[in-house]
């Protein structure tokens, strides 16, 4: 999966808080509905304008995060 399509980091957004690439959704709020049982259609009908592979970009970013990989990649130019 190509997450740096999906996830972006600019200062300018959500102070500068990992974000879907073109919304104002932070990837945490996705990781907490996550957490909190809904399923991805749930979060899907929550949010109608992103799609299935958004979601899974924020538990792969999350995933990179925790294994220590270098997320400078994703920060806006």
């Amino acid at each position: 999966m190509d997450i740096e399509k999906r996830i972006s980091i600019d200062p300018e957004i959500q102070h500068g808080k990992p974000c879907i690439r073109g919304t104002r959704i932070p990837v945490y709020i996705i990781l907490e509905m996550l957490e909190h049982g809904l399923t991805i259609q749930e979060i899907l009908e929550e949010y109608p304008h992103i799609e299935e592979e958004d979601v899974k970009a924020c538990i792969a970013f999350a995933r990179r995060f925790v294994e220590g990989e270098e997320i400078s990649r994703f920060v806006a130019p």
